[in-house]
């Protein structure tokens, strides 16, 4: 993935984990190093996480969190805290805080910033609330604020900032698509646009933003640039993320929600940005920006890597030392207990063995020695005869698998010599035949005396297939000729023998001329006959009542589990796609049928054209037998 975004710094929103659900290929990824942020409390929400490349890149401070009321793992020191030189600094003021009205602490534990601090710039991946509930209203501005005062605080040190990730806030109509149309439609004028608490206060950060009005105390300036914007600056359908449900990327029916802004002083730092929409894989396309391979900070010319690296890690762009453990910070991912000193799963085949090469191989040989010597006693008790079981036809033999060991003598698949096998081993071996010949006793003993004694209904496949009417002598010594298994064929020969007996019985009766030929076992008057075996069945019209039609079974099942067939848009004569109401109101719930191709431009239902046509029909109206 890392080397199709061709990124050296990567940040990702919304990842929707909690720490128990971090995998090995989230954590130890070669030549990466991860910054997590985790929802603390709810499951499925939220989440940031950044990887950065140590071969070019090397943060020297990492914090989670916008206030600072958090601390690193395993101590109970909040980052606000620390001492001043491993701080990253530019915490809300009290005075930024006691309006705001929030649990800071719950606010930061919801798993929505990562902070990371370079030598040349502070980098900021976020994740803003969206505005999807009322009730969360309060808690996504004093957010959005305490976002603002964090910036402006690190700006005010003298530090870069270097912004990025899903802000859930389209900065003007040219970011939303169809913007005009939806404000005549919900009559909202331009003013009451742009007066949108999160827009505005938006504005208010960015250069260029639009703010009808005064500004806000404190925030008399921009101090941000919108990159992606300023390369691209009329362009249109320059949108980031669409509508899943109702499939809106197709037709590029979306907005621009997610940004890569930086400090004004830093403008001049990059040499391309734009977004990458053809990159599928989620209801959002990647932005980038990429930096020059020269910068001038400080007044010099630098080159980018001696920037964003610790001092002498780079100098003049030529690497001086390598990325160590030293290097790692505390918040890194890979010093989590569960991920701190393990390596990659890629790594567990180029190891080398701990044992030295003696004490390897003499377990080897011991193990390899155990298996022969039982896989010896197998052969041997399969070859010795069965005095008591002389009369029977003799049943087949399994040879033991060939062993391929080094230095162990010929094939187990040869017949073994009474020299072969040492005096210390005749324990053992006798110990192995006893075990072997118990286990075979057990296995005869517990054989069922008919096929069709299994418990129950195993499957719903067993209710349309029909009762067993008769034991077909043919179909049996097939199957248990053609079954590999030695422990299959004991326990299919007594029901053989079983069929045998009893048709040794009727045969000395006088059977009818009319019994039929497909029937091992002829019904007859005489007890003795039907007590003969449990495997005799009654003809005629009992047998008849006992069998279930298969066919007819599966076509019953077949209707009732079967969806009815999809009505066909008017507009493309195409099968409709089935969706559900969840907007509140007395139709939420409801299923309906709509038009399956995707929204178009215009984000309007349209006639002739190639985007979703005006069919709209609720389930419960539509009866397929009346189309």
């Amino acid at each position: 993935m890392f080397d199709i975004l061709e990124a050296d710094i990567v940040v990702f929103q919304e990842t929707k984990i909690q720490r128990k659900d971090l995998r090995d290929d989230m954590v130890l990824v070669p030549g990466w190093d991860c910054y997590f942020s985790l929802p603390r409390h709810k499951k499925g929400y939220s989440g940031v996480v950044i990887y950065t490349r140590q071969s070019v890149c090397a943060p020297i401070k990492a914090e989670e969190g916008i206030t600072g009321t958090l601390s690193l793992p395993n101590s109970s020191t909040k980052f606000c805290e620390l001492p001043e030189e491993q701080q990253i600094g530019g915490y809300p003021f009290a005075s930024q805080l006691e309006d705001q009205g929030l649990d800071f602490a719950a606010l930061d534990s919801e798993g929505r910033c990562v902070i990371l601090e370079f030598p040349a710039f502070v980098l900021i991946g976020v994740y803003s609330p969206a505005n999807r509930d009322e009730s969360r209203d309060d808690f996504r501005i004093g957010f959005l604020n305490l976002l603002d005062a964090r910036v402006r605080n690190l700006l005010a040190m003298g530090k870069r900032v270097f912004l990025t990730g899903d802000l859930n806030i389209s900065r003007e109509e040219l970011d939303t698509a169809n913007a005009e149309a939806s404000m005549r439609k919900s009559n909202t004028t331009q003013l009451e646009y742009y007066s949108t608490p999160a827009r505005r206060l938006f504005n208010q950060l960015l250069h260029g933003g639009r703010v009808f009005g005064e500004r806000d105390e404190g925030r008399e300036k921009p101090v941000l640039l919108d990159i992606c914007r300023a390369f691209h600056p009329t362009r249109e359908g320059m949108f980031t993320c669409w509508e899943q449900k109702v499939n809106a990327r197709p037709g590029n029916f979306g907005a621009r929600i997610d940004y890569v802004l930086c400090s004004l002083d830093m403008k001049d730092w990059f040499c391309d940005s734009n977004i990458q929409e053809g990159l599928i894989g989620s209801d959002h396309c990647p932005v980038y920006a990429v930096l020059k391979d020269k910068i001038i900070l400080d007044g010099k010319v630098t080159d980018v890597r001696d920037a964003i690296n610790p001092y002498g890690m780079f100098v003049d762009g030529q690497r001086k030392r390598e990325y160590s453990m030293k290097d790692m910070l505390s918040l890194s991912g890979k010093l989590l207990p569960e991920f701190d000193r393990r390596q990659n799963i890629r790594d567990m085949f180029t190891r080398k063995p701990s044992l030295s090469n003696a004490q390897s191989t003499n377990i080897t040989e011991t193990k390899a020695l155990e298996a022969v010597e039982i896989a010896q006693a197998e052969f041997i008790h399969d070859r010795a005869p069965d005095k008591s079981q002389s009369t029977e036809p003799p049943r087949a033999t399994v040879h033991p698998p060939v062993l391929m060991a080094p230095e162990l003598g010929p094939s187990l698949g040869d017949t073994p010599s009474p020299s072969a096998v040492s005096t210390g081993n005749k324990r053992a071996l006798s110990e192995a035949s006893s075990a072997r010949s118990l286990k075979r006793v057990k296995s005869n003993s517990s054989a069922p005396l008919s096929i069709s004694s299994a418990k129950g209904q195993q499957s719903l496949k067993g209710f349309f297939k029909p009762k067993p009417a008769a034991l077909n002598r043919d179909a049996v010594a097939k199957e248990a000729s053609t079954t590999t298994s030695v422990d299959v064929k004991a326990t299919l020969l007594p029901a053989v023998r079983l069929v045998e007996r009893a048709q040794a019985v009727a045969s000395e009766q006088t059977a009818p001329a009319s019994t039929s030929k497909d029937n091992i076992l002829s019904p007859s008057s005489n007890s003795r006959s039907t007590d003969a075996s449990p495997l005799s069945v009654q003809g005629g019209s009992s047998r008849d009542k006992d069998v279930h039609d298969p066919i007819e079974s599966k076509e019953s099942w077949s209707k009732l589990f079967t969806k009815p067939a999809a009505p066909r848009c008017e507009g493309h004569n195409e099968p409709c796609i089935s969706l559900l109401t969840k907007k509140s109101g007395i139709n939420c719930g409801r299923s309906f049928w709509m038009c399956p191709r995707p929204l178009g431009p215009t984000g309007a239902k349209e006639k002739n054209t190639q985007w979703r046509c005006q069919t709209f029909i609720w389930c419960s109206d539509w009866n397929p037998g009346l189309a």
